[in-house]
């Protein structure tokens, strides 16, 4: 059994159920968080390490062999989405300590972020379709009482429209799995792409990749699906806020980039231009919406939506070069994302509200958080030497190879007005002077618990970009064994397909 694969899952679960029984202890919760974190985090970063000169490590739960029991499987982009999902968490839990208000811990916050933590890892570590909707499940329950923890009106509000959005997902999903157990009688994913490969139906397997691409493209937020993400993310705290950002629409588009890799190979040329139609599209309508609204967070919220385009890009290109830069991408904007909500947190505890028009003259107050919001502002925006230089770098290297120019013309445009909108935050909340009846920013500091991954993350942000050949070299790699799924199958399965 390979252990290091189970414990990503196995150590949140358990801090989930430890801190649980410390319901009344809010130091003791927020201890059993840390430590959770801590050890997941240090796991995933030895799972990353076993996997990353290319071995696939397998587990199968209950010593059930594939395809008859639900297995684990860790490739590079599994183990490399696992580790960098755990450091979101990690820093998440830290950032909250102070951050999140004592009666939200005490109905259960900790316990719940364990538990969205675990669902996370079992979803890129998985290798069974049914048990990939069950992540999803986990996932979709524990968000939803995080978006309402709190009970606001607003947060009802934009959990209402999460998790309607996101059952209508999980409806195409489980129709989905279905037609292909109904097709195949398999669920590995390891088996079935073996047998859909040989199957006499070839127009209903691409039917089936289209009602998996809506079900995934719900929970990745992709044109036109994706407008329930900016109705809900900046509505709870902060901290729930940068998690969500920074992991749950990436779990749909590493679902996405699973299925059309590995299962959905049949009729690339149809399945793979819907998918760069689709990118285009969310691109621009994301960066978009950015730009016009007034909101620090919901800014921020379209802007997932927009960055969303550039990842699905590499993939409907399907060039080495295209889901290597897709990997890469994945990788630094999980974490640039959170950081951006993270210091939105903090100008929130300052001014007690987000409105642009309200708010000025940080950077003369805070000199240090004016810089640590600009290190992931530049890096989101695309420029160099930070990391999202050399991840638009690559998709636009890989759509001129392809000769998909129209593609690379909208991915520089949407770059561009990226650029603008960060700079209109920048200049509204940092660079102009408060405006005249606004209330002034909160007296107290900004405690360390706060500060501390902002400065982690911007610190991650810029190694990204300086140290960008080795983890470029990596998403290589990750992006030779999706296009060569043959060493996937064959670790599964046991047997050279």
């Amino acid at each position: 059994m390979n252990v290091p694969v189970f414990l990503p899952v196995i150590l949140p679960l358990a801090a989930a159920a430890i801190a649980l029984t410390a319901w009344r202890s809010r130091a003791l919760q927020q201890g059993v968080a840390l430590i959770g974190s801590l050890c997941q985090t240090a796991a995933a970063i030895w799972l990353l390490v076993l996997v990353s000169d290319g071995e696939i490590l397998v587990a199968h739960a209950g010593s059930w062999p594939a395809p008859f029991g639900i297995s684990l499987v860790a490739d590079i982009l599994a183990a490399a989405m696992v580790a960098v999902s755990a450091i979101v968490g990690l820093a998440t839990v830290i950032y909250s300590i102070a951050s999140i208000d004592s009666q939200r811990q005490s109905f259960g916050y900790h316990p719940l972020v364990q538990v969205l933590l675990a669902g996370v890892c079992l979803a890129f570590l998985t290798g069974d379709i049914f048990n990939l909707y069950v992540a999803f499940e986990i996932l979709l329950i524990a968000s939803f009482v995080l978006m309402a923890l709190g009970g606001e009106r607003a947060q009802l509000e934009g959990a209402l429209k999460y998790v309607t959005l996101n059952l209508i997902s999980s409806a195409f999903f489980l129709v989905g799995v279905g037609i292909l157990y109904g097709m195949t009688g398999a669920l590995n994913m390891a088996d079935l792409s073996q047998r859909l490969a040989d199957s006499p139906n070839p127009g209903l397997v691409t039917t089936v990749a289209m009602l998996f691409l809506i079900a995934f493209g719900i929970k990745a937020a992709v044109f036109p699906l994706f407008f329930w993400l900016p109705a809900s993310y900046h509505t709870p705290p902060a901290a729930v806020s940068a998690v969500f950002a920074g992991l749950l629409t990436k779990v749909g588009v590493y679902a996405l980039i699973r299925v059309f890799t590995l299962l959905f190979l049949g009729d690339t040329a149809f399945t793979h231009g819907v998918l760069l139609v689709v990118a285009g599209l969310t691109m621009v309508s994301g960066v978009l919406g950015a730009y016009s609204q007034g909101d620090f967070r919901r800014i921020l919220s379209f802007h997932i939506v927009s960055q969303i385009g550039y990842m699905i890009m590499g993939l409907a290109l399907f060039t080495p070069l295209g889901l290597a830069a897709s990997v890469f991408y994945l990788l630094h904007h999980i974490v640039v994302k959170t950081n951006l909500f993270f210091v939105s947190g903090i100008v929130h505890r300052l001014y007690g509200t987000g409105e642009l028009a309200k708010l000025g003259g940080l950077s003369a107050r805070s000199p240090l958080l004016a810089v640590l919001f600009l290190v992931p502002a530049l890096s989101l925006a695309g420029l160099p030497p930070l990391s999202g230089f050399f991840a638009k770098l690559g998709l636009i290297q890989a759509g001129l190879e392809a000769e998909s120019h129209a593609i690379v013309i909208v991915a520089l445009a949407v770059s561009l007005v990226t650029l603008l909108s960060m700079m209109k935050i920048w200049a509204e909340v940092f660079w102009k002077p408060l405006p005249d009846g606004a209330p002034p920013p909160a007296a107290r500091s900004t405690p360390a618990s706060m500060l501390l991954p902002v400065a982690a993350m911007a610190l991650i942000t810029v190694c990204i970009g300086l140290g960008a050949q080795p983890v470029f070299a990596l998403a290589e790699r990750a992006a030779a064994q999706l296009l060569d799924p043959s060493a996937y199958v064959a670790a599964v399965l046991g047997s050279t397909p």
